[in-house]
């Protein structure tokens, strides 16, 4: 299977880091609602973790340890591990409009990895008056969370998020999310080259 690069042009010029949050005093904008919000401990989860559980569960497929299927209609991840086992994890998938599917390897990995908003993102909102920086350092705020997995040579990841409470959605700008203490878990068990299959 292959990526639909054609299919998947117009949501690459409009990626926008998985409902990025740009920085702004103590309040972040989502452009999914397109609004400015703030966050905090008092305005959702800060602990980091998903309100989906993780667990192991049995393992039938063909895929071997090690791979990572996507299933964005089900909302899972799923890491396939030895003996007929497969870790399973809650995630965030892109909206309408935004969903693809493929197979590919991680190409990357990176601890609290950088955003850099693509030009096309920067220039869109800067007309609806809202400012989005060039570029944001990795943290606790950086709407890409404490993880990234880059998938081949596309702008897409399985990366962290800063909203935990959104994992089970479909929220993305088509990266997948998973919350941050469960990326953390997964990025301890995957390699670079690791296989991705996205299904829809």
């Amino acid at each position: 299977m292959r990526f639909f690069y054609a299919a998947l042009a117009a949501a690459l010029v409009t990626f926008s880091a998985s409902t990025a949050f740009a920085q702004a005093g103590s309040q972040f904008f989502d452009p999914n609602t397109r609004t400015w919000v703030s966050y905090g401990p008092q305005h959702g989860n800060p602990s980091g973790k998903s309100p989906i559980k993780r667990q192991m569960v049995k393992y039938d497929g063909p895929h071997a340890p090690g791979t990572i299927i996507i299933d964005t209609s089900e909302r899972r991840l799923y890491h396939v591990r030895p003996n007929g086992k497969a870790m399973k994890y809650g995630v965030g998938v892109g909206k309408e409009g935004f969903q693809w599917a493929g197979t590919n390897r991680i190409t990357r990995k990176a601890e609290w990895p950088d955003w850099t908003p693509p030009p096309q993102m920067i220039a869109r909102e800067r007309a609806k008056g809202r400012i989005l920086p060039a570029h944001m350092k990795g943290g606790p705020n950086n709407p890409l969370g404490a993880r990234a997995m880059y998938i081949g040579s596309t702008l897409y990841r399985i990366h962290g998020t800063n909203q935990p409470w959104t994992i089970g959605s479909a929220v993305s700008s088509g990266c997948i999310r998973l919350a941050n203490d469960d990326v953390t878990h997964l990025y301890d068990n995957v390699t670079v080259g690791s296989k991705i299959i996205v299904k829809r």
